[in-house]
């Protein structure tokens, strides 16, 4: 089991990044940076360490070498999974991790949680909050829209609101 403990044993942090103190094996140079880029079960890619022969993800270590602990979550704030800097992790629930994603490839309008409502041929402002669906109108405007959304992501979604 990986503990903060250890993970100082074996890490020095430096800006982000979790740099080798010793030797563990003969590809690993002492002050080299720790890890290599690899996509997980659902396409993200992350940097990943190996520890007695399991996988670990950089960002969940560099949580655990600060805080003692591992969360079940750890979102990066800014969205970038390569910005393991210690002030962009926090732990999450599984709902503030979804609050805070990126919008979805299939997004047509180009705005977060606005979509062509096909009958009206307007733009529909639809938030979940509270895992229940709410809408915020339909506009002729996307950029009204547009605005209408984030407002309701500020007021609703708080700290964890993402606008892109």
């Amino acid at each position: 089991m990986v503990t903060q403990a250890l993970l100082k044993e074996l890490f020095d942090y430096k800006d982000g990044k979790l740099v080798w103190k010793v030797q563990k094996a003969k590809r690993i140079k002492i002050g080299s940076v720790a890890g290599w880029a690899n996509r997980d079960l659902h396409g993200q890619q992350y940097m990943n360490v190996e520890l007695d022969g399991k996988s670990y993800k950089v960002h969940r270590l560099v949580f655990l070498y600060h805080n003692g602990y591992m969360p079940k979550r750890v979102d990066h704030i800014d969205g970038d999974r390569f910005n393991n800097k210690i002030e962009n992790l926090r732990d999450v629930t599984a709902s503030q991790n979804a609050l805070n994603s990126k919008f979805r490839r299939s997004n047509t309008s180009g705005s977060k949680n606005v979509f062509l409502e096909q009958r009206s041929n307007k733009w529909r402002v639809q938030l979940r909050i509270n895992g229940k669906s709410h809408s915020f109108g339909a506009y002729d405007d996307l950029e009204l829209a547009d605005l209408v959304a984030t407002e309701a992501r500020d007021k609703y979604h708080g700290a964890y609101a993402r606008h892109f």
